[in-house]
């Protein structure tokens, strides 16, 4: 802590910076610059991220999440004392001022300080020359400096705060009711994937994060509720990469007496008008890669992929189909997992077909989709969709199965193909269903991958505020 010794010393003559409870900041920096009027009165707050001293007057600059302002402080300003507090501070120091708004010569809006207060003492340097952290691990691992040192990366939370907030407005436009269901669950299920799991001591049981709340949201639509939406943190404990986060974000939606071709429609809808609102127009730039967002949006067959590389048909068993992969791929000595399924699938579009475009995968085997409805000319064939963009997907969607008995004859199946999954069903979401759900539509969209394509970002990390990392010891 190198400012330690020049903390002491502050608080011997002006007092403890960290006793102070409040400071009146009426004003954000980024309003007051927009708003700006000579010889107005204003008080703000913020961190110090430039100084440069001249005798008895200093100039600095200080930064809040709004924007930047510079400051002037002068001896007959502030007096003896106050300027001698100011002449203390150092880069990184948070602190309150008072004062009067002007222009310098050199055409730049800056505040008169008239009165100062120290709020907060920084005691370790911050990143050289306000350039950021260099070192991508150091940017994850101490996020906040980060934050204080890269515009660049505080624009991108405060981005990805208002495309969630458009997110909401789309849905409840929609007349979408936001609700919230559980985290803890005794059962972990909706979703193919690996379970954390831990220990519930009050009821003595062993529960799981969920790795997808739709169980529960299709037992509202049994319960009454005719469009739902959770804008959700899922866990799933399996590998970490650029694409791949094992706690991630996700909105679920479901509406009552509607199908995948609704869902399909919606997806592309508000997709599309969040990139015309970030960007005033349909084609973004993802890594170098022109993407075209305007719908219509190329429709794609599953199996049709399936078929033509791997002489596979809609008929063919679960089991044969994997066989038949494995054997051309040569992973005839390995279990072929769902996640391997989508990375084939990904390698197939990107080879069959142009980047430049979103694309729906639809019509997947009805054996990979348990909780989706099968096409009344082929039950073989599911009504589900997956959205790919620029190679990563982003969304899943499915005409709802709702019937109670075929659902549970699903789920058993299903176990004989998941090796990884736990070894139970959720008797109570079969239950549920025995009372009636009405037809319904769901889709799964991937916000942090969402995120990261419309903000240009290359890891899901960067979109990401706080990623888990393992301890500097164990590395």
């Amino acid at each position: 802590m190198e400012n330690r010794e020049k903390l002491d010393k502050i608080k011997a003559e002006f007092g403890n910076p960290f006793a102070i409870r409040s400071f009146l900041k009426p004003e954000a920096i980024g309003d007051v610059l927009e708003h700006f009027q000579v010889d107005k009165e204003i008080s703000v707050a913020g961190r110090i991220i430039t100084k440069r001293e001249h005798g008895k007057s200093s100039f600095a600059h200080i930064s809040d999440v709004s924007g930047k302002i510079q400051i002037f402080a002068q001896l007959n300003m502030l007096g003896e004392a106050g300027y001698r507090l100011f002449k203390e501070l150092d880069v990184g120091d948070i602190i309150g001022i008072k004062g009067k708004l002007f222009i310098t010569r050199t055409e730049e809006k800056t505040v008169a300080v008239g009165e100062l207060v120290l709020l907060s003492k920084c005691l370790r340097s911050l990143p050289e020359k306000w350039h950021g952290l260099k070192d991508t691990e150091t940017r994850y691992r101490q996020r906040y400096l980060d934050l204080i040192s890269s515009q660049s990366t505080r624009d991108v939370f405060l981005k990805r705060i208002r495309i969630i907030d458009h997110i909401r407005d789309f849905f409840r436009k929609e007349r979408y009711c936001e609700v919230e269901t559980p985290m803890l669950q005794l059962l972990p299920g909706g979703a193919a994937g690996s379970p954390f799991a831990t220990q519930y001591h009050a009821l003595g049981q062993e529960v799981y994060l969920r790795i997808a709340p739709e169980l529960y949201l299709k037992r509202l639509l049994v319960g009454g509720f005719d469009r739902v939406f959770e804008i959700n943190r899922n866990f799933r404990n399996e590998g970490i990469s650029t694409r791949h986060s094992p706690e991630f974000t996700m909105l679920e939606a479901y509406a009552t007496y509607q199908d995948y071709q609704y869902m399909m429609k919606l997806c592309e809808d508000m997709i599309s008008s969040l990139v015309k609102k970030i960007y005033g127009k349909y084609e973004i730039e993802y890594q170098g890669q022109p993407i075209d967002f305007t719908p219509p949006w190329e429709r794609i067959s599953f199996i049709g992929l399936f078929e033509k590389e791997f002489a596979v048909s809609s008929k063919d068993s679960a089991e044969s189909v994997l066989e038949k992969v494995k054997a051309k791929l040569d992973l005839s000595d390995t279990r072929l997992s769902r996640t391997q399924v989508l990375n084939i699938t990904e390698e197939l579009i990107e080879k069959n077909y142009p980047k430049g475009k979103p694309a729906f995968v639809i019509d997947f085997f009805s054996w990979m989709s348990p909780l989706a409805k099968t096409k009344s000319d082929d039950p073989c064939v599911a009504e589900r969709f997956e959205l790919f963009v620029a190679g990563l997907e982003l969304a899943n969607s499915y005409s709802e199965l709702n019937d109670p008995i075929e659902q549970e004859e699903k789920f058993r199946a299903q176990l004989k193909i998941e090796e990884e999954l736990p070894k139970k069903i959720d008797n109570d979401f079969l239950l549920s269903l025995q009372y009636g759900m009405p037809p319904a539509a769901g889709l799964g969209i991937g916000i942090d991958r969402l995120v990261m394509i419309l903000l240009d970002q290359p890891s899901i990390r960067d979109v990401i505020l706080f990623p888990l990392l393992k301890p500097l010891q164990e590395q």
